[in-house]
């Protein structure tokens, strides 16, 4: 009977979780299979190729590895990724989750809803406004400072993106890093700034620590979506002289506007190999946070020396 009632148990258990396999296995495994046969051909979308593709093995990846436009591409995505990810979304996203702690009332609800409302917006919608922003004649920005005639999008195109996305992005980081100051011990901070910790170390010796997970964890999930993200080419269309074509635009180019569909998946699959090594680094640094052993604030501990 044990017997019996535990394999009723696994049967029921499987027909819940078949549901959820299919569909994974609808829109993801099958998907990126197909990705992988189709990097491993010449399929086009039109011609000969696109009628009989051939199978062609790792020659789109060599070629990717051997043409200049693919590393051009990667160094741009890489760039955008530190640019407004890494330096810009997680610092700015703390700075105000640090600022707006322990506050109440209007002000807190007014920068909450202004940050939210930047990620929350279509991307269209945003790219619109900010190409209203920096229009050369008219724009915004022009008129703010005094520069009319400044293209900021064709002489700063690289620069304009990631303050963009920055300005887009922010509220995740904020969000995490005000649950994760939640967690911080008000108690510590106090023993911390008695014992005359200054609000650097206050910072670096009780704060940091504590929310190292946290931080990991957003800088994780920011960096693949940066790296994933298409919303740019609503700004500049990968230009001027593809100085922001970014790996998703030159991807959706090469497939789409040349018509090489078999090169293109080849590049994708290299994309999601960056995207691995990425998030490999990162699951690492977890478990290595993981099995550090808890130790006391050094803040307490330096100002009791002085």
């Amino acid at each position: 009977m044990p017997t019996d009632a535990a394999g009723l148990g696994r049967r029921r258990a499987a027909a819940f979780v078949a549901p959820a396999l299919l569909l994974i296995a609808g829109f993801l495994v099958l998907p990126a299979l197909w990705t992988v046969y189709l990097g491993a051909t010449d399929y086009r979308l039109t011609g000969l190729a696109a009628a009989e593709p051939e199978f062609t093995g790792l020659d789109n990846v060599r070629r990717a590895l051997d043409e200049e436009s693919f590393t051009h591409s990667l160094g741009l995505t890489l760039q955008f990724v530190i640019g407004s990810a890494v330096l810009g979304q997680a610092v700015l996203g703390f700075a105000i989750a640090w600022l707006l702690r322990g506050r109440r009332g209007v002000l807190r609800r007014l920068v909450e809803a202004l940050v939210l409302l930047a990620w929350i917006l279509p991307g269209s919608v945003v790219a619109f406004l900010w190409i209203a922003l920096l229009d050369r004649n008219d724009g915004t920005l022009n008129g703010l400072l005094g520069t009319p005639g400044t293209a900021w999008l064709v002489e700063h195109p690289m620069a304009s993106i990631i303050v963009f996305n920055i300005w887009r992005g922010t509220a995740f980081s904020m969000m995490l890093y005000a649950a994760a100051l939640g967690t911080v011990s008000p108690t510590q901070l106090e023993t911390a700034r008695l014992a005359g910790a200054s609000g650097w170390q206050q910072l670096r010796d009780v704060v940091f620590p504590a929310i190292r997970g946290h931080v990991l964890t957003n800088l994780l999930l920011i960096s693949l979506w940066t790296f994933n993200d298409f919303t740019p080419f609503l700004l500049t269309g990968g230009g001027p002289s593809d100085e922001t074509e970014i790996m998703p635009v030159f991807i959706y180019k090469t497939a789409l506007f040349n018509g090489e569909l078999g090169y293109g998946a080849a590049l994708s699959v290299l994309m999601l190999l960056v995207n691995l090594v990425i998030a490999l680094v990162y699951v690492r640094l977890l478990r290595q946070r993981a099995r550090r052993p808890a130790r006391p604030s050094d803040a307490a501990e330096r100002g009791a020396e002085r």
